[in-house]
């Protein structure tokens, strides 16, 4: 025969206190008898059925204690199978059961002064329907986005490339549609592409696309993909594209660049899952290096983006930006001017320059200090012209 040891239970912190004389029992005091064998929690008979249930909780799971048994429910319950709803995202399986559409509002903190959402929003949202569509799947392991079979060979996503246009950005407090779904890149690579619209108007506001390839979690190097895991997701794969042209290779900028922001420091709150300084920290370091009349008057409307090696909590940043002198689009200026603004003064090729319509800047992140300098990540940012912003 087992001894049973007395507790009681308080409901609120899920503390244990040994029973060793009697307590002014109140709505806060629960007796509990536990058996030392196994483990198991016991309530004593009550008068009120209601009474025989409480709540031990721990870090990742929930423990409903009953009468005579227990049942634990999973705080974090990821899919083991393919789920066609996400009621509690507004997400569900579209595109022949291999695409996922998720519904979202724009929140007051996600836009900025003209009220309307930021690029870092976009580059969010982006990033969180992505894990949703893995999440619905069933084939979410335990890393950020990883497939099981990526989890038992020590597999991490890595993104190489990123292009995001923009022809206008969504409102405060306007409802979205966001499509994503992926595609085959290559021998071991994956594409993911996105599309967001105004579940409005049905017009499509922005697109985006990305290439992403495995890395081992332990060694930091890029892997093959594991047979295992190309049986895993080339079902879900489409041949399908947001977006179809290719845009031409990003050139690196020297470290005379005109403009530069050093001694840029990751913070904790920088890092995601896989421990290294997530995407839009990137994009928040390229922006924030441009001159001020740009960022005042234009609205950037691409921006593509071709990482090199990752960035740690350790590494020291440095964010270079240049014009582009020539781009071949609205507002492109014939050889004779681009000529004359450069024999000019700067200050004349700078008015001249803001005043296009559309123009274009080349960046480079890359780590700086005592060892030698290494590329993080380039960027090409097109900005078109706005007339006038509103405020608040």
């Amino acid at each position: 025969m087992s001894t049973l040891h007395y507790y009681f239970l308080h409901p609120i912190t899920g503390t244990f206190s040994p029973y060793k004389k009697r307590l002014n029992k109140g709505i806060n005091e629960i007796p509990i008898l536990t058996d030392n064998r196994n483990g198991r929690l016991f309530l004593p008979a009550m008068e009120e059925k209601s009474k025989q249930r409480s709540l031990i909780r721990s870090a990742s799971t929930l423990t409903e204690v009953s009468y005579g048994a227990t049942e634990t429910v999973t705080r974090q319950n990821i899919p083991t199978k393919k789920q066609l709803v996400d009621p509690f995202r507004q997400g569900s399986i579209v595109e022949g059961g291999v695409g996922y559409r998720q519904k979202v509002v724009i929140r007051s903190y996600e836009v900025g002064a003209d009220k309307t959402a930021t690029l870092e929003s976009i580059l969010n949202l982006l990033q969180e329907t992505a894990l949703n569509h893995v999440w619905v799947s069933g084939l979410l392991g335990d890393g950020f986005g990883a497939t099981h079979g990526m989890v038992r060979n020590k597999l991490i996503w890595v993104v190489t490339r990123m292009q995001v246009q923009v022809d206008e950005y969504p409102l405060w407090g306007e409802v979205m549609e966001v499509d994503t779904w992926v595609g085959a890149s290559g021998k071991n690579g994956m594409r993911r592409d996105w599309l967001i619209r105004s579940q409005a108007t049905g017009e499509v506001l922005a697109r985006a696309t990305s290439t992403w390839v495995m890395m081992n979690k332990q060694t930091r190097r890029l892997s093959k993909m594991p047979e295992e895991v190309r049986a895993e997701i080339s079902p879900w794969f489409m041949e399908k594209k947001a977006i179809e042209d290719v845009p031409e290779k990003i050139h690196k900028l020297d470290s005379d660049a005109k403009y530069m922001n050093n001694n840029l420091k990751p913070t904790r709150s920088d890092l995601d899952m896989n421990h290294h300084v997530n995407n839009v920290k990137y994009v928040n370091w390229m922006l924030e290096t441009l001159p001020h009349e740009i960022l005042e008057n234009y609205q950037l409307s691409n921006i593509t983006l071709e990482y090199r090696r990752e960035c740690s909590s350790s590494d020291t940043v440095q964010s270079l930006c240049e014009p582009e002198i020539e781009y071949p689009g609205e507002g492109r200026e014939d050889t004779a001017d681009i000529a004359h603004n450069l024999s000019s003064s700067s200050a004349s090729f700078e008015g001249t320059y803001y005043n296009r319509s559309m123009t274009q800047y080349t960046h480079l992140l890359q780590t700086t200090g005592d060892k030698q300098k290494e590329e993080i990540v380039r960027g090409r940012t097109t900005w078109k012209k706005v007339e006038s912003r509103d405020v608040l």
